[in-house]
């Protein structure tokens, strides 16, 4: 039988880097629990609400944040708040799968689109690989807001 998973992040702001996350993935916050959040509102404004009602002080509110898949076929991604920095290179990343099926320049063009969507939003470029036929097809390596790596494929 598979399992789900869920993909955590340490962060030292994990409402923000959720909403960094929820913007690069297309993914979304979801509402507290028995709570149904109406079109058009914020989740986050609901969780604010929520945790405040429930008694979590207000320094506790930004410990943890959640994305999932609207669709529900993608993991839900967690961020949870730790007091060290990041320190070495990931051992797990995510690639973001920008230009699937896509060969040659036609994939690098659209990763460097991508690549110049995702700096908008906080991120770093940090290095391109060029395409190495026969394996290699070329990506971009990036890191989040709070330097996580991740890569454009």
């Amino acid at each position: 039988m598979s399992r789900h998973i869920q993909v955590t992040f340490d962060a030292h702001d994990p409402r923000a880097l959720s909403c960094f996350w929820r913007d690069v993935l297309g993914y979304v916050h979801p509402g507290p629990p028995g709570v149904d959040v109406p079109e058009g509102v914020d989740p986050l404004s609901a969780w604010d609400d929520f945790l405040a009602r429930i008694g979590v002080p207000e320094e506790q509110r930004n410990t943890r944040s959640a994305i999932e898949d609207p669709q529900g076929h993608g993991p839900r991604v967690f961020f949870q708040q730790v007091p060290e920095d990041k320190v070495a290179k990931n051992r797990v990343h995510l690639d973001v799968r920008a230009a699937p099926g896509l060969r040659g320049e036609e994939r690098m063009a659209a990763l460097e689109a991508e690549c110049a969507r995702l700096v908008a939003l906080g991120a770093t470029r940090v290095h391109r690989e060029e395409p190495a036929p026969p394996l290699g097809t070329g990506h971009i390596v990036m890191a989040d807001p709070e330097g996580n790596e991740f890569c454009l494929d």
